[in-house]
C-alpha cells in the first residue's frame, strides 16, 4: 500500500479573501493564525477515509498543474454557487466513463482550477 495523501494547500496573494471564498462555498472552517503569517488550517468536516487521486495526460494548453476535487451532490447547483461567489465556470458537468460519476471545473477568484465530482 502506498503513502496516503495527507493534505492540500491553497496559496493566494489574498489568503483572507480566498479562505472566505472556500468557507462560504463548501462550509470549510479556516483557522488563520497571525503567528504563522496568516496561514490557516482548513477543516473540511468530512468523514475520515481515503483520498482518491489520479495522474493523467494534458488535453490542451494551460490544463497542467494540480487540482483538487470536492464531492458534491449536484454539479450545476454547486457551479452556480461558486459563480455567485466570484468563480468562473471552466468545464460543464461531464460524465466519466465506466460509471465513475461526473465532474465539472471552475476557477476560483485567484484563477485556480477546482474540480467538483459527483459519485454515481
Amino acid at each position: 500500500m502506498g503513502s496516503p495523501v495527507a493534505m492540500f494547500e491553497i496559496v493566494s496573494t489574498d489568503p483572507t479573501r480566498i479562505g472566505a471564498f472556500y468557507s462560504e462555498l463548501f462550509g470549510w472552517s479556516v483557522d488563520a493564525d497571525p503567528a504563522w503569517g496568516g496561514y490557516g488550517l482548513v477543516d473540511t468536516r468530512s468523514e475520515p477515509g481515503p483520498v482518491l487521486g489520479g495522474i493523467g495526460p494534458s488535453y490542451g494548453p494551460g490544463d497542467t498543474g494540480v487540482k483538487f476535487y470536492v464531492g458534491v451532490d449536484d454539479l450545476q447547483a454547486w457551479l452556480g454557487k461558486a459563480e455567485g461567489l466570484g468563480a468562473t465556470r471552466l468545464v460543464e458537468p461531464t460524465d466519466l466513463p465506466e460509471g465513475h460519476g461526473s465532474f465539472a471545473l471552475f476557477a476560483d477568484p485567484d484563477g485556480n482550477a477546482v474540480g467538483l465530482w459527483r459519485t454515481p
